[in-house]
């Protein structure tokens, strides 16, 4: 197979991903509001609190897209990523006490919903930005990136613990009450909710989409497969890296800011390093670079995080960690990958 052939032939069953994931996605949406609007004592009724959890589900999809967008095309594992997702849910977290309670003198301007709204995406993109140009201009990759990252959210998570910093200490910020002027405990709101956060993992998906095909993504995958190479042709390789960072940390904002509403809280627990561990496992599990497999890694894990939980909590971490261990010695390319390799089966054998 000549290499003009086998370009066209990763192109189509990209292009044919794609669409298989948008589908997916839209029917799946459209699926769980109708069952919603069936009579509460119908069999296939969805009530609010599982509306609700799968609202859930899709901002941690979200947040894996965006984890996929800079591990996966551009090689950086970053271990921090929680906290880009944890910022933008403080700022969705103060407007919305703001609607039942005066804030700090310093945080009124957060009681404004426009306000807020760029807090949610400049806050996490402003953190990237500097964090990521003293990482980069310095050329600082690989395991030491991961760590750095992981002593950012670590030291996050004990600046926001602290009460001097007005943001409910330990306790964190909850009891919200509305968004919007709507009441947060209607089921209609669960509904729009739901209906956002599929909104955003779609068009973040496309967005992801449209960078990797575009010649910003063409140099990410040089970068993450030869960086010497990319910088002796003349490209500034910390530039590149720090775009792609920025951009995949403002969508780990929105996540955030998504998620904060529909949970109901936000404390410093979401600084933690485990969880930003957790979702680099939802990324492997699924497949790297491949957006629609950190999707389908992210539903997957909270999935049977939900199940595994109830029946038994205590064992969740150890069953997590025995899932990523497996998933690096038998599946590299995650699930994704293996629906690749019987897809080339069907096709040899056809």
């Amino acid at each position: 197979m000549s290499l003009a052939t086998m370009f066209k032939r990763n192109s189509l069953l990209d292009e044919r991903s794609t669409w298989i994931t948008s589908i997916v996605l839209i029917v799946g949406m459209l699926a769980v509001v109708v069952l919603h609007a069936l009579p509460p004592e119908h069999a296939w009724h969805l009530n609010g609190s599982v509306v609700t959890l799968l609202g859930k589900y899709l901002t941690y999809m979200l947040l894996a897209l965006a984890v996929d967008l800079i591990w996966g095309y551009l090689g950086i594992l970053s271990l921090g990523h929680g906290a880009f997702f944890a910022l933008g849910g403080y700022a969705m977290g103060l407007y919305l006490t703001a609607q039942q309670a005066p804030l700090a003198p310093w945080q009124t301007v957060m009681a404004h919903f426009p306000v807020a709204a760029l807090a949610m995406v400049l806050a996490p993109g402003l953190l990237a930005l500097v964090f990521g140009w003293l990482a980069f201009r310095s050329r600082v990759t690989g395991v030491y990136f991961s760590i750095i990252t992981q002593a950012l959210t670590f030291a996050l998570m004990l600046a926001f613990n602290r009460n001097e910093m007005d943001m409910g200490g330990s306790t964190g910020l909850t009891r919200f009450d509305e968004l919007l002027g709507f009441s947060l405990a209607s089921e209609s709101m669960s509904v729009a909710l739901f209906v956002a956060s599929g909104v955003a993992v779609l068009l973040a998906f496309w967005g992801c989409k449209a960078v990797t095909r575009s010649r910003l993504g063409r140099v990410c995958m040089a970068t993450r497969d030869a960086e010497a190479r990319v910088r002796f042709i003349g490209y500034r390789v910390e530039h590149v890296k720090l775009a792609v960072f920025v951009l995949s940390a403002m969508i780990a904002g929105i996540a955030g800011a998504l998620y904060v509403p529909q949970v109901g809280i936000i404390n410093p627990s979401t600084f933690a390093p485990l969880f930003s561990i957790e979702v680099v496992v939802w990324v492997a599990l699924g497949g790297r670079a491949t957006l629609y497999g950190a999707l389908l890694g992210a539903l997957v894990v909270n999935y049977l995080k939900t199940l595994l939980t109830g029946v038994m909590p205590d064992a969740w971490l150890f069953l997590l960690g025995g899932l990523f261990v497996v998933v690096t010695m038998f599946l590299p390319q995650g699930v994704a990958g293996v629906l690749a390799r019987l897809r080339r089966r069907r096709e040899v054998a056809a």
